[in-house]
């Protein structure tokens, strides 16, 4: 018969009772025990706390999380597994070893900690791997934090003990597979991860799940993107893209792209970005909604830029500005004249450029950005100079020192500036 009493040895720690064979999930694994089994309704002393992992003869670390005598494990007279009454009262037990081991750590002391939390992972197996897998994955995530990399170690084999368990059953559980990937990226386990992701993903495939391939892909994509692992992050998210036209899904494509454009930024890849970023304007302008293309449209046209490509560089920022006055974003306007002025003075069409600050002006004035005209002045005044026209260079930079004047921000540079021109 069960007894209740063996929630009383759960303050402080414990000379361990044998665990019946029965309860192991790995039997061959556990170590025998020699000492005397206490009666489970008694608390065991609590001046003989369980120890760390000692280190055997040939220098390497006993795994805490395999099998040990605990009296937190009732006695059975038959081998038979935890009833729903048990593992209630296991699971209270282990919430509450849970909380002091929390408490420990807000305390500082991180080994004393660790010494719960494996006591409290060594019992969780025995409710089963869903609730092991998720206390496995809490502490993980504490000892990457905390830098654990022994303790992470040990985590990350019984994860693939129970990924090994599960996977050999006639009907491998989706859920607590996706679960253990997961967990696999929470202790950056990243080889695993991507493994199992990529067995889950083959399957989802057979079985022509398309909502499971979406789930995997963006999981993959965005561990790899985590890691800055562009190409295969682009890979996947590539494969997602695929995948939500073929199913009309265009939340996840508009998603995908984003990403896309993104990573080939990012990896230095301006033609591709620019063939994402031209795919999102046109999905955004089928579904009416022209406020994402001001920004998209200019990041077209800096990427031109960058592959010496000025004619369509200064289209794209043209129709920036004209798609962000249509929708009032002033800002962006700003910007893509500005970025546009600058690429005609480089290519010394300064006629071209004179224009484009005038209509920047206009702009300005409208968004009341008076740092953005006392801006633009300075470039007008300097692009006269430039064009040998210093009457309308010294009109130019009077105007700035005005602004700057009532701003009370580089007065003395325009002053300086109208010095030059009058000398």
């Amino acid at each position: 018969m069960v007894t209740l009493g063996f929630l009383l040895p759960l303050i402080g720690s414990v000379s361990y009772a044998q665990t019946p064979s029965n309860l192991e999930p790995t039997p061959e694994t556990a170590p025998e025990s020699t000492e005397t089994t206490p009666s489970p309704s008694s608390p065991p002393s609590s001046s003989s706390p369980p120890l760390p992992p000692a280190p055997v003869p040939d220098g390497t670390v006993l795994n805490p999380l395999e099998p040990q005598p605990d009296p937190l494990l009732p006695e059975m007279v038959v081998d038979r597994p935890l009833n729903p009454q048990e593992k209630n009262v296991l699971r209270a037990a282990l919430n509450e070893l849970q909380a002091q081991a929390e408490a420990k750590l807000q305390a500082g002391d991180l080994p004393g900690a660790l010494e719960l939390w494996n006591r409290e992972l060594r019992l969780r197996r025995y409710l089963g791997p869903e609730e092991e897998v998720a206390a496995l994955t809490r502490v993980g995530e504490v000892a990457w934090r905390e830098s654990q990399a022994t303790e992470l170690r040990f985590i990350t084999l019984r994860l693939e003990q129970i990924e090994q368990e599960v996977s050999t059953q006639p009907e491998p559980n989706y859920d607590l597979l996706l679960t253990l990937a997961q967990a696999y990226q929470t202790v950056r386990a990243r080889n695993q991860s991507v493994a199992l992701y990529q067995k889950l993903l083959e399957r989802a495939k057979q079985q022509q799940n398309t909502a499971q391939q979406q789930q995997i892909l963006t999981a993959v994509a965005e561990q790899h993107l985590g890691w800055f692992d562009y190409p295969n992050a682009a890979l996947a998210y590539e494969e997602l893209l695929t995948l939500a036209r073929s199913t009309g899904d265009r939340a996840t494509e508009v998603t995908a792209l984003e990403k896309l454009a993104y990573i080939y930024k990012q990896n230095n890849q301006p033609e591709l970005a620019i063939t994402a970023q031209q795919q999102l304007v046109e999905s955004y302008q089928k579904q009416n909604n022209f406020v994402p293309i001001p920004a998209l449209k200019i990041a077209i046209a800096d990427s031109y830029v960058l592959l010496n490509r000025p004619d369509f560089a200064a289209t794209n920022y043209q129709e920036a500005f004209a798609a962000a006055r249509s929708v009032q974003q002033y800002a962006y306007a700003s910007d893509a004249l500005s970025k546009l002025a600058t690429l005609y003075r480089s290519l010394n069409r300064l006629d071209d450029a004179l224009i484009v600050y005038q209509l920047l002006l206009d702009v300005e004035r409208q968004s009341y950005n008076s740092f953005g005209m006392m801006t633009t002045y300075d470039q007008l005044g300097q692009l006269h100079r430039d064009r040998g026209d210093n009457p309308q260079a010294l009109a130019a930079f009077q105007q700035g020192l005005q602004i700057a004047q009532q701003l009370n921000y580089r007065v003395d540079y325009f002053n300086q500036q109208i010095q030059q021109i009058a000398q």
